[in-house]
């Protein structure tokens, strides 16, 4: 078992990392301040680990929540289910929420848990790849809405991140590459030794070896956590945590919440990124191949999605939380590992960008 902390001064918390913690109350009990939990889930992950974790929990006053399950539900009827059961068992201000889930999960439980009597705890029991490594460290919350994705929500931080890699057993192979996606983002934005770790290592971490895996989500978790730590709301460093994000968003607002996983987006848009860098001199053709083969080796999306062109993206991007004062913002790569946030590049970089031919990009970065 691996422990890491994200710093916050008195909102600091631990990140336990490990097989089989789901079981053991040690990593639980020592932040739940009541005798109330309400334990919020899926129906996918509910047959899988409720009962496990209720069992873990059996000395306190447990209420559940099964949620629907998908992007799509990330709303506010489905998050009025989460006060619906915390009211109707009539949990009070000491209560804890506990997400267990992937990333839809986290961000609505974190969100209920800000808004319930203005703030109640919650613990974070990340069940996917994707909200393991990225999601659930940090305490960003909220819901979609039609118009943008995460649009309403909060900065909420939660007592714990308790992460069982066993989880991941369950894990579809689709949600697994989406996870990927958020582990590669941090060897392009902070950390460039860690690219060649994943070139060499893709294969085990898709074949689920434990011990890859778990590399992998403490070498993200603990750049999360120093990039949280310095920047908790976003005011600078943060935002780099948002590589192909924007474009991704686009991407997952236009084709329906859902019908391209988070992760997915985060993909293509990830490529979109890398070759506008390309196209401003910042990065060179080898390190923008090199970067398309990675992503493709995860077996994630690098082509955007056929039904989308410019002004599609110009029509989504405009609606993000990036744009401040009516500039869009983005973040681009000035070499690997060398993420910056900027509005400063030319319309026309940004056009050429949008309508560039993918497959074809593809096709050359496969060629060497």
């Amino acid at each position: 078992m691996r422990t890491l902390n994200v710093d916050l001064a008195d909102r600091s918390y631990p990140i336990y990392i490990g097989e089989g913690l789901l079981d053991d109350p040690r990593y639980f009990e020592p932040h739940i301040r009541g005798r109330q939990v309400a334990i919020v889930t899926n129906e996918t992950i509910a047959p899988l680990y409720l009962d496990r974790l209720q069992k873990t929990l059996a000395g306190y006053q447990v209420t559940t929540v099964v949620l629907p399950d998908g992007e799509a539900y990330k709303q506010w009827e489905t998050l009025q289910l989460i006060f619906d059961g915390l009211l109707t068992a009539r949990h009070d201000r000491k209560t804890t929420l506990i997400a267990l889930g992937g990333g839809v999960i986290g961000d609505m439980t974190g969100f209920a848990a800000a808004c319930y009597q203005r703030g109640v705890d919650f613990i974070q029991v990340p069940t996917t790849l994707l909200s393991q490594v990225d999601s659930s460290v940090g305490g960003k919350t909220g819901i979609n809405h039609p118009l943008g994705k995460n649009m309403v929500g909060a900065f909420y931080q939660p007592q714990a991140v308790v992460i069982d890699t066993a989880t991941l057993k369950t894990l579809p192979p689709r949600e697994l590459s989406a996870g990927l996606a958020e582990v590669i983002k941090y060897g392009f934005i902070c950390d460039e030794p860690f690219l060649a770790w994943l070139e060499a290592r893709m294969g085990d971490l898709l074949a689920l070896e434990p011990t890859a895996l778990t590399e992998a989500i403490e070498r993200s978790c603990a750049a999360k956590a120093r990039v949280v730590g310095a920047d908790e709301k976003e005011t600078g460093v943060r935002a780099t945590l948002n590589l192909g994000h924007t474009f991704g968003h686009a991407i997952e607002t236009h084709m329906g919440y859902g019908v391209w996983l988070h992760g997915e987006a985060v993909g293509a848009g990830t490529v979109m990124a890398l070759e506008m860098s390309h196209r401003l001199g910042w990065l060179t053709k080898a390190e923008l191949d090199r970067g398309i083969r990675l992503l493709a080796a995860a077996k994630l999306p690098v082509v955007p999605p056929q039904e989308m062109n410019a002004e599609h993206f110009l029509e989504h991007m405009a609606v993000d939380k990036k744009v401040l004062d009516g500039r869009l913002r983005l973040v681009l790569l000035q070499g690997l590992g060398g993420a910056v946030v900027t509005a400063e590049f030319p319309r026309e970089i940004l056009e050429e960008t949008l309508r560039a031919d993918y497959q074809a990009l593809v096709g050359q970065a496969g060629e060497h």
